[in-house]
């Protein structure tokens, strides 16, 4: 067993204390992308059984559910550790599902439309929280100089489980039908909640090194966060980043809703699609975490690998603005979401080990909820504005393209920045971090404050 944790730890570029806690990670992402990805499919089919016309609404639906629920967030990250209100958050989640799983199971006609239509805005919601605190935990955990070598490999775990979730979505979806599904879903959850406290206690008996002895998350009010973002140009160009992601993103999505809702037919079909390119567009994630994602953050650094995606973006926008086909869109889909998993994301969610711990849980949150979704409300106004006017999918692509140019301005400036607050950390190694204006933040707390 020793022989075999030093043989996996040398394959994946792991220090010796650096493997369990690195595997537990993993295993703590695979849980929770396994359950999102066996409920995403099931959220197209219930968005597009609502009617095309009836997306836009929902996601302002989605952004004020996330003005509702950022403070709460605040409040329990001001009072409780981080090992309680993970779990909690998570298994509050899981409860959630069940009574789903119970009102989809039971109820028919306007009702069952209804349901859909709030499953729909609550997995959004969900997604995006679930996923905002896992990486505040990881930057909260292992820091700027380990994450920028390891994301790339906790993000495996990740992707690992989105394909399971995906695969069993397109497997069971006829089988075992949608409802039960949910269930799977919440057993997911739990399981994820049992990794938090093991990986809790490593990460703060490790809390002595001078990368990770941040300050406390409690500093602030509730809306610390919103207020901490708009004092800081490094946040904002976060912000920036996020906003311009979500926003191309949201022009995608609606010119696949359509093409989808045009051409195939039957919810299980339609469920079974989305699976499908969920499982490509992971398989293809796979691969480039395997082969690149940890080379290209130490090789490039953050600023470059966060400009790869937006790029692409544009180049697939001016492919569609050319060629509006179906399989050109599903194409460019499959490559736009496998880039910002194997490659962006990890090099976004590094962004956030040079800001304290305060900032990494509740700037993060927002910047992860409200500004997400704030591009995704815009985003759907400007499509359902140009298509009601007359205008086709082509005027949306080209659109799309300087957007996503300056997008890529945004991504150089935030790698320079980084590097920036990086060095002027003070201390061996990474230091204390600089806050979001380039100062050092507050001593660190104690071990196991949060």
């Amino acid at each position: 067993m020793i022989s075999l944790r030093r043989n996996l730890a040398g394959s994946l570029g792991l220090e010796p204390a650096e493997t369990a806690p690195v595997l537990l990670s993993a295993l703590l992402f695979y849980l929770l992308m396994t359950g999102y990805y066996i409920l995403r499919p099931l959220r197209e089919e219930m968005g597009l059984a609502g009617g095309v016309d009836n997306l836009p609404k929902l996601f302002l639906v989605t952004l004020a559910a996330m003005v509702l629920a950022a403070p709460l967030l605040g409040w329990l990250v001001r009072r409780h550790r981080r090992e309680t209100f993970i779990p909690v958050a998570f298994r509050f989640f899981a409860v959630n599902l069940l009574l789903f799983f119970i009102l989809l199971k039971t109820a028919s006609g306007g009702l069952l439309v209804l349901a859909g239509r709030a499953f729909y805005v609550w997995l959004s919601v969900f997604n995006l929280f679930v996923l905002s605190l896992f990486w505040s935990f990881m930057a909260d955990g292992f820091g700027y100089r380990r994450s920028r070598r390891l994301f790339g490999i906790i993000a495996l775990g990740g992707t690992l489980g989105a394909m399971l979730g995906s695969g069993l979505t397109t497997l069971l979806v006829g089988a075992v039908g949608r409802h039960n599904l949910f269930l799977v879903a919440a057993a997911c959850l739990e399981g994820a909640v049992r990794c938090v406290g093991p990986l809790g206690r490593r990460f703060t008996q490790d809390a002595t090194s001078p990368d990770l002895a941040f300050d406390s998350p409690s500093r602030g009010g509730i809306l610390s966060g919103v207020t901490r973002t708009a004092g800081s140009p490094y946040l904002l160009g976060i912000s920036a980043y996020i906003f311009f992601y979500s926003l191309t993103a949201t022009f995608l999505y609606f010119e696949q809703a359509q093409i989808v809702a045009a051409n195939v037919l039957g919810r299980t079909e339609r469920a079974a699609m989305f699976g499908t390119i969920d499982f490509w567009a992971n398989t293809l994630t796979l691969a480039g975490q395997l082969l690149l994602t940890g080379r290209m953050l130490r090789k490039l650094g953050s600023g470059p690998v966060l400009a790869l995606l937006p790029l692409a973006v544009a180049a697939g926008f001016a492919a569609v603005g050319t060629w509006p086909t179906l399989t050109v869109l599903v194409i460019f889909q499959v490559i736009r979401r496998a880039g910002n998993y194997a490659l962006a994301k990890p090099a976004r969610e590094t962004l956030f080990t040079v800001v304290d711990r305060s900032d990494r849980y509740k700037a993060k949150n927002f910047i992860d909820t409200f500004v997400y979704r704030g591009g995704d409300a815009l985003g759907a106004g400007i499509f359902a504005r140009i298509t009601a006017g007359g205008a086709g999918l082509v005027t949306v692509a080209w659109l799309a393209v300087p957007i996503a140019l300056l997008w890529a301005a945004v991504a150089f400036y935030l790698g320079r920045r980084q590097r920036e607050l990086a060095a002027g950390r003070e201390g061996s190694d990474d230091g204390i971090p600089a806050d979001g204006h380039g100062h050092a933040t507050a001593p660190p707390a104690a071990p196991g404050q949060l």
